[in-house]
């Protein structure tokens, strides 16, 4: 294996200014998905999701953005998971996309809170069926004996509800909403010194300002 330290990129794609950018965040981070699919980024709705434990450690993994809806960002999980129980303890968090093809990041600080029940039964009613088994079947997060344990709890699923095409919403599943607080985009520039721009939100009031890279 080569150094790791030697791994070296340089960026020179595009750039980024206060005078190019929309005066809500909302607004540009929705140009710049739309500018991730059309340069067919790999799963562009990738992000990660940070949280913190109950001891103040930052947890994190990946999830996959469902959906913008009040200015806010949404993503569907097992409210029962290590995920769900952190933000329902300290609803403070933070997600991350990065999209290489374009030499670009996004990161968003904000509060989480869960969506209404309806909104995660419309949205449950949407997913693959398999992926609706997937939801009942799996205590996610939990310790288990081995993988056998899931496919025997699928099979037993696929047989509970054999013929129904659509599945109910399990209780212990459903969406949270990140209500931005803050939002960072960055391009990546040539020798590092790369454009950052953030917005910070305060009374319902967003401002813009330049970032040191």
């Amino acid at each position: 294996m080569g150094s790791i330290a030697e791994i070296r990129k340089e960026y020179s794609k595009t750039t980024l200014d206060q005078k190019d950018v929309s005066n809500n965040p909302i607004a540009q981070f929705e140009k710049w998905f739309d500018e991730a699919l059309k340069s067919k980024v790999l799963e562009p709705n990738a992000m990660t999701l940070s949280t913190i434990t109950e001891t103040g450690k930052p947890s994190a993994r990946i999830v996959l953005l469902k959906g913008i809806e009040n200015n806010a960002f949404l993503f569907y999980t097992n409210y029962q998971s290590q995920k769900g129980k952190e933000l329902d303890a300290n609803p403070a968090c933070a997600l991350t996309f990065f999209w290489p093809e374009l030499e670009r990041q996004v990161r968003i600080e904000g509060v989480c809170i869960r969506v209404d029940e309806a909104t995660s039964e419309t949205y449950f009613k949407s997913r693959p069926r398999g992926s609706q088994i997937g939801a009942w079947a799996s205590p996610q997060s939990s310790l288990i004996k081995n993988r056998e344990l899931l496919e025997s709890r699928v099979k037993e699923l696929e047989k509970r509800f054999e013929g129904k095409e659509t599945l109910p919403k399990p209780k212990q599943w459903g969406g949270y909403a990140v209500a931005p607080l803050e939002i960072e985009f960055w391009q990546g520039r040539p020798s590092r010194l790369h454009d950052r721009i953030v917005y910070y939100k305060t009374d319902d009031k967003w401002t813009i300002h330049r970032l040191a890279p």
